[in-house]
């Protein structure tokens, strides 16, 4: 599994670096207060979106997850998403 760093830069902004073996990307994700509320309550924003980039790692290489996005997109490409993050979270 590839190495994920998530560092906060906003209220609701994100950077996110994955790094493999075969070098890195960078993604900007936004997670707004109502989404984080719907998707865990309670849970530390920062270990949400880290957790989100491993499901989505799971799924597809680093390099075919979109460099800028809002965080529920997820849930358009993989319909499970919301149900499946809630349940790792918890």
């Amino acid at each position: 599994m590839p190495e994920i760093t998530v560092t906060q830069t906003g209220s609701d902004l994100f950077t996110v670096n994955v790094t493999d073996e075969r070098g890195g990307t960078i993604h900007k994700v936004r997670l707004s207060a109502v989404d984080r509320r719907r998707l865990a309550p309670e849970a530390d924003p920062a270990r949400l979106v880290e957790e989100s980039f491993r499901f989505l790692l799971e799924r597809e290489p680093k390099e075919a997850i979109l460099r800028t996005f809002d965080l529920p997109v997820i849930g358009r490409y993989f319909p499970e998403y919301d149900e499946e993050i809630k349940s790792r979270i918890s």
